[in-house]
């Protein structure tokens, strides 16, 4: 955790440069005074900032979402939505909308020590503005509660995972594992099609836009070699780069919702066993 008065030290310890929100010098004065709360608070929170959706958390909140999740400062969540936004969607759209708002007993999805667990939590959602009034981000904290559920039934799918951001790839990867699934993790093509000669994998997820060969070029290719591989798209640029493809898939726009993948992987799922 951070002590009280840090900030000034964290900002001159991270290179905030290399993210979406810039050279911390250059920041709004209230992107500063949000951050100085976030980071020296010892509730959950998590900021959202800017029409690109940066999400910054503390300490708190990262120990909540368990030790899948990247440590404290945060930064840009490129393929997920964080739990608290997606599973009040309609009240974080609000509060960027200029209201405040708030969701009690919310059911969060994490990924624990020992799998998915899902936490009882109460979301307030804060709109941030800036010097002309206008709404540049929104501030959700959470009311963590204690009791865990069951984790979901696994379907067992063997998934090659093609993502070059590593970070995503790895939180990906262990959802998929905790889930019940056996999988891998590349970060290009040409190390797919390697994965793939083997003949072991049911589904390949992969990012539309890749380094070098695209995701829907592997596809292709992987095809050709096993037409029974069922293919999964994750794309920021919405379905405009799948309008001409051929064969069948299912796409998840980034960032992405657990449901949406566990959703798309049960109807994958199902369409083995049918077919079986």
């Amino acid at each position: 955790m951070l002590e009280s008065g840090k900030f000034s030290n964290l900002v001159g310890d991270v290179d905030w440069s290399r993210s979406a929100l810039g050279d911390a010098a250059a920041w709004p004065l209230s992107l500063r005074l949000t951050l100085d709360i976030v980071f020296n608070s010892p509730l959950p929170m998590l900021l959202c900032w800017g029409a690109e959706q940066v999400v910054v958390f503390n300490e708190a909140y990262a120990v909540l979402a368990g030790p899948s999740h990247p440590s404290a400062p945060g930064g840009d969540v490129a393929a997920m939505l964080p739990a608290p936004l997606a599973a009040a969607r309609a009240a974080f759209d609000q509060a960027f909308g200029g209201a405040p708002a708030s969701r009690q007993h919310e059911l969060l999805t994490f990924i624990g020590a020992h799998g998915p667990e899902q936490r009882d939590c109460d979301l307030y959602f804060t709109p941030i503005r800036d010097e002309g009034n206008d709404v540049r981000g929104v501030l959700c904290a959470l009311a963590a509660g204690t009791r865990p559920h069951a984790p979901p039934a696994a379907d067992g799918l063997r998934i090659l995972v093609v993502e070059d951001n590593l970070d995503s790839q790895f939180l990906i990867c262990e959802m998929l594992s905790a889930f019940g699934h056996d999988n891998d993790g590349v970060a290009h093509a040409e190390a797919a099609l390697e994965k793939l000669a083997s003949g072991r994998y049911n589904v390949l997820f992969s990012d539309v836009s890749l380094p070098g060969m695209s995701g829907l070029e592997l596809a292709r290719l992987a095809l050709l070699a096993d037409p029974q591989l069922k293919v999964i798209f994750a794309s920021g640029y919405g379905d405009s780069l799948l309008r001409q493809v051929e064969f069948p898939y299912l796409s998840l726009q980034k960032p992405y919702e657990i449901e949406q993948l566990q959703q798309a992987l049960a109807d994958i799922g199902r369409q083995l066993y049918a077919s079986a």
